[in-house]
């Protein structure tokens, strides 16, 4: 007996519409491997009215009040506190993920990330007017961009799409947001929030694939385009953007390393980084799936690494003893196995390296050690519940290594010399150093990355002016 598929819609203008066309895709839950809804393959023609309509709500947005757009994101916060259990029923059903850890990691640091933009909305600061010519005074207004064009990934749907539209909306932009075609459906639940809040207009949805986020990239309307996700899109849609000068911001891959000197607490670091590389089935840019420690306590730490691992557990959304989910897709399944398939003869799998029963996309948590600076698992996003393990000489070999990637994202360091920790956090390139933890962030923090792990911030005041446009006004004195 075939269960019928709910269905999912775009939200434009104010209203949910299916695509211009009809065309849909189907939904799979990670964790089933069976298809639980359909939503909007949309085209050109959904594309131009979710940007007509953001155009058309931009002039009146934008003149609001700061304390007007302060008021709606705080009722948009409060908003997803009280329909949390909502929010978290839509987002397991996207992701897989342990419905507990959903609801302690990810609704309440989104709900603190939109205030802590309400905020910032009433802090458009500029530096004080003055006369630096004779007889005429300057100062700088700080405006909002105008339409912005935002695609967000599948590891996190609902984090990552709070960080897109909430500086966004704070500082007077309007927003057309494209989900993961693979994860729509808290997003879809989010418009229908955000919309009774805000003025039509403001905040659309369009639902899709990679041809049209392309469309959204491409168009003519929005001044800004924003995608959190792999290095290959973040090229394409930098290079789609120059072609018009739209700005753009990118949150990109990741391959963070995680080193571990000689006098760290070695049972302190396994938990830590057991933790912080396996939460969400490892797929997150900043994962700890990369660490280098030296040689004295290397074996000891292989040692106790792979014991951790085996001790962690991956299952249905609903099992309380369960840590991560499955992976999203079974294309992100075949990538990972790949990974280990197609591992040199001199690493060792200390644990995990397998799939774990045949039901939905879930994967052991896997340890492999024996490894070279070369080898492609070392260079390359496995983007999976995989932590590797090199041996390093001394500080500066760590400091080569680490920083021989393509990636600049996020990297920590284990020690108790504080000295050392402070060396490391200003030789190593990336947009994130953590001293004796990793993952943690904060809404009063900028993170982004270098390198090819893109440009721009989230979060913090520094996310928050990436969305603002700076512009010279001077006046005569005389007039």
């Amino acid at each position: 007996m075939s269960t019928e598929l709910r269905r999912l819609r775009n939200y434009i203008d104010g209203e949910f519409r299916d695509a211009a066309d009809g065309r849909t895709t189907e939904v799979v839950n990670p964790a089933t491997g069976e298809a639980y809804a359909t939503a909007p393959l949309s085209g050109q023609a959904d594309v131009d009215a979710a940007m007509a309509a953001a155009a058309a709500a931009f002039p009146a947005w934008r003149d609001t009040t700061p304390a007007e757009r302060q008021k709606a994101l705080l009722k948009i916060a409060d908003a997803f506190e009280e329909r949390a259990e909502e929010l978290i029923a839509a987002e397991v059903e996207n992701t897989g993920k342990p419905i507990g850890l959903t609801r302690s990691e990810e609704i309440p640091p989104m709900v603190d990330q939109i205030r802590f933009f309400a905020g910032a909305a009433r802090m458009l600061e500029g530096r004080g007017a003055g006369e630096y010519m004779e007889g005429l005074t300057s100062f700088v207004r700080r405006e909002p961009i105008g339409v912005c064009a935002q695609v967000a990934p599948w590891n996190y749907p609902m984090m990552m799409a709070v960080w897109k539209f909430a500086p966004a909306l704070a500082a007077g932009n309007t927003v057309v947001l494209k989900p993961s075609d693979t994860t729509p459906a808290s997003t879809a639940l989010m418009a229908d929030i955000i919309g009774s809040i805000v003025p039509k207009g403001v905040f659309n949805v369009v639902c899709g694939d990679r041809d049209t986020g392309r469309l959204m990239v491409e168009h003519e309307t929005p001044a800004m385009a924003s995608i959190t996700g792999s290095v290959r899109a973040g090229m394409s849609v930098a290079e789609s953007a120059a072609k018009d000068l739209k700005r753009v911001h990118l949150e990109l891959g990741g391959k963070a390393p995680v080193v571990v000197f000689e006098d760290s607490d070695i049972p302190k670091a396994v938990e830590g980084i057991s933790e912080a590389g396996y939460f969400n089935a490892g797929q997150d840019c900043t994962a700890a799936t990369r660490v280098l420690v030296h040689e004295s306590v290397h074996d000891e730490f292989v040692s106790a690494l792979a014991k951790a691992a085996s001790e962690i557990k991956t299952g249905q959304p609903d099992d309380e003893d369960v840590f991560y989910g499955p992976l999203n897709n079974p294309n992100q399944l075949k990538q990972v196995s790949g990974f280990i398939e197609r591992l040199p003869a001199h690493a060792k799998v200390e644990a995990g390296g397998h799939r774990v029963g045949d039901k939905g996309y879930f994967y052991a948590p896997t340890v492999v050690s024996g490894l070279k600076q070369d080898d492609e698992i070392i260079q390359q996003e496995v983007f999976g519940p995989v932590i590797t393990v090199q041996s390093f000489r001394d500080e500066d070999q760590a400091v080569e290594w680490a920083n021989g990637v393509e990636y600049a994202l996020a990297s920590s360091v284990w020690t108790k010399d504080h000295g050392r920790a402070m060396r490391m956090s200003k030789k190593l390139d990336f947009g994130c150093v953590w001293i004796n933890t990793h993952i943690p962030l904060v809404a009063e923090m900028p993170h982004g990355g270098f390198k090819k792990s893109g440009y721009g911030k989230d979060l913090s005041g520094y996310g928050f002016d990436d969305y603002t446009r700076i512009k010279h006004v001077m006046t005569s004195l005389d007039a």
